[in-house]
């Protein structure tokens, strides 16, 4: 196909060639982002808590005024929940993954340092709690009971009370300790006693997961410090059958009011832990739909314009198109001709649009912080749009084909 008739046809209809390059390299630039944004949050909403999302139902509970028997009370409280039926286990945490409040700490590798290493989110609990959030353990062992102390202790000024070991997750493992020997290596957080690494986990989701950025959302480590229902409210109940969630929700509900009626149930915060995710993950939920929702429409947008400036120059080329016709070009060569017409408009609105793209994804980094556009959206949203622009013109162009040579000469 010869290149110079058509750019000789362009040049004499610059305006409407220079919207349609346009409206393609907006369109290239804007999608390439957004759907790199989706890619984003779908990701992000499927992040692996390490957590048997599925059996574990959250009740929060807080107490009204000073409870000076608030230990005593979480044991007698976890007694009664670990007898109800269905109830595999039942622990008090500090903190749950997707809330809104997060316990963290720096992480050292020595004890006076100027910058940590990095910061940690904590998970407080007693022996129980690895197996009520479902944890498994990659490398080393489980806390044994000697290492359990009680948080009321930690908190005495002067005390004596050292958090002795540590289960760790498997980032936080390689970022300390690359070489894969973390097992027995001892960090400083929480005071300036070492505490010891004695088990590592897959993953650990921490409960706010913009602390530290989107690498350090497994920066997470159990800690064996037993903790009273007053300290953050987190009653974790691990059920055998998730089809009787909901009805262990409200016995454990039951039983622990009728143990101390003098609380306050949060009953809006009392939820099974994938309703907590859904919760969690609704803003990002809705805006991937709301890309997905512009992604679409500039797609049809680009599709319509396409296709109707092609009817326009069909339209204001009939004549010639009836000459080159009765001149001896095939339905084929005009069919051709318009769509290489368009692939050579749409290569210039893509190259334009890359670069665009590149240049939005620069802004969006440094106002926001979001990572680098990978070089792959480019290649694949220029297909899309080379794609798209070859589906819309075809109609036109069939038309334009279809012109009789002598319908087209008539008026010649």
């Amino acid at each position: 196909m010869e290149i110079r008739p058509i750019l000789s046809t362009l040049r004499r209809h610059k305006t409407a060639a220079a919207l349609i390059v346009l409206e393609i390299a907006l369109s290239c630039a804007i999608i390439c982002n957004a759907v790199f944004l989706i890619s984003n949050r779908v990701d992000r909403m499927h992040r692996n808590s390490g957590l048997a999302e599925n059996e574990i139902v959250r009740i929060q509970m807080s107490g009204i005024g000073k409870d000076d028997n608030a230990g005593a009370l979480t044991e007698s409280d976890l007694a009664v929940l670990r007898g109800l039926p269905g109830v595999k286990s039942a622990s008090v945490s500090n903190q749950v993954p997707y809330w809104s409040a997060s316990w963290n700490s720096s992480v050292n590798l020595k004890e006076e340092q100027d910058q940590s290493n990095l910061s940690a989110s904590m998970y407080l609990g007693d022996p129980q709690l690895l197996d009520t959030l479902g944890l498994k353990l990659l490398a080393g062992r489980r806390f044994t009971p000697d290492e359990f102390v009680d948080f009321e202790g930690l908190q005495t000024p002067n005390s004596k009370v050292k958090i002795p070991s540590a289960i760790v997750t498997r980032a936080i493992a390689t970022k300390l300790f690359p070489n894969g020997d973390a097992l027995g290596k001892t960090v400083y957080t929480w005071g300036n006693t070492p505490v010891t690494i004695v088990g590592i986990v897959e993953h650990l989701l921490r409960p706010v997961e913009e602390n530290g950025g989107p690498e350090a959302t497994d920066y997470s480590m159990l800690l064996p410090v037993r903790v009273a229902y007053n300290v953050g409210g987190n009653y974790l109940i691990r059920v055998t059958d998730p089809s009787r969630r909901a009805d262990v929700l409200k016995q454990a509900k039951d039983a622990l009011l009728h143990n101390n009626a003098n609380r306050i149930y949060e009953d809006d915060a009392s939820m099974t832990l994938e309703q907590m995710r859904d919760k969690y993950y609704l803003q990002d939920k809705s805006m991937a739909w709301l890309l997905v929702a512009v992604c679409i429409a500039l797609l049809v947008v680009t599709a319509l314009g396409i296709v109707g400036l092609s009817s326009f120059w069909v339209q204001q080329r009939t004549k010639q198109i009836g000459v080159r016709r009765a001149l001896g070009a095939t339905r084929g060569q005009i069919l051709r001709y318009f769509q290489t017409e368009n692939f050579l408009l749409a290569t210039i609105g893509i190259v334009l649009g890359m670069m665009m793209a590149y240049g939005i994804n620069q802004l969006l980094m440094g106002k926001y912080e979001l990572p680098r556009l990978p070089a792959i959206y480019l290649p694949v949203g220029a297909i899309t749009l080379w794609l798209l622009g070859q589906v819309s013109v075809f109609g036109p162009a069939r038309r334009a084909a279809a012109v009789p040579p002598a319908v087209a000469t008539r008026s010649v």
